[in-house]
């Protein structure tokens, strides 16, 4: 099969300031030698994702998933590597990533759907569907600052949904979703599936991962601890975490 993401050798760090300097004028004050610290959070990552494929990624907190996730969606660049996306990209990174505070849910969605790909005509006319699927007739006149966490996750995950996008990528949005909506979002993955569409996703949530994965990824200190069939890699994982 043909690629959807191509992954070799991926290096980030980030570089951490601790000298207490908040602004050019305190830098100007500021007395002592200004110390940073690299913080290297992917060391060395190499994974291929097919067309079609669902992969999962776990992993304890601030094992460098939710960095890999940002990297594919080009919110960060990698300090090193090589990283190609074959295809039109939905990222459904965090809760209001992307959302301005004070515009509506439907202005929400006209805005982020440009961003997506999809023209101002394609956008208004796939509006009342994504309304429908998110639920949230009763309030997308509203400003998203008046949105609750899982109002923002239905709404989040019926745009990148509705923007026919080749690759999903998913970091644990729907946590916070109820318990139906949930089912409907996976629901609306497998048909995503089916279609052919690729999905590499972050969860905790072991039962979904058994769900829906084709394969898991295990990764532990910015590097690839394991990975293959889903049941077998989170034996490992859960395994040494006990």
């Amino acid at each position: 099969m043909s690629l959807a993401i191509e992954i070799s050798d991926l290096h980030k760090e980030f570089i951490l300031s601790h000298s207490g300097v908040g602004s050019l004028k305190t830098l100007a004050l500021w007395w002592k030698k200004k110390s940073y610290e690299k913080l290297q959070v992917l060391k060395g990552i190499n994974l291929n994702v097919e067309n079609g494929e669902c992969v999962a990624i776990v992993g304890r907190n601030g094992a460098g998933k939710s960095t890999l996730l940002s990297l594919i969606a080009r919110v960060y660049k990698p300090t090193s590597g090589k990283l190609v996306v074959h295809g039109r990209l939905a990222p459904l990174l965090e809760l209001g990533a992307g959302f301005h505070p004070d515009l509506s849910g439907q202005e929400n969605i006209l805005f982020n759907g440009m961003i997506l790909g999809l023209t101002r005509k394609e956008v208004l006319e796939r509006t009342p569907q994504i309304v429908e699927f998110a639920e949230l007739e009763q309030h997308i006149d509203a400003p998203v600052r008046t949105y609750s966490s899982g109002m923002l996750a239905r709404l989040g995950f019926s745009v990148a949904v509705h923007v026919d996008a080749d690759i999903l990528i998913v970091d644990e949005v729907l946590a916070v979703g109820d318990f139906s909506f949930e089912q409907k979002c996976y629901r609306r993955i497998e048909e995503f599936r089916s279609q052919g569409g690729t999905i590499l996703f972050v969860s905790h949530n072991a039962s979904a991962v058994r769900r829906v994965a084709d394969r898991c990824v295990w990764l532990d200190n910015g590097q690839i601890a394991d990975e293959g069939d889903p049941e077998a890699v989170l034996k490992s994982y859960e395994s040494a975490g006990s």
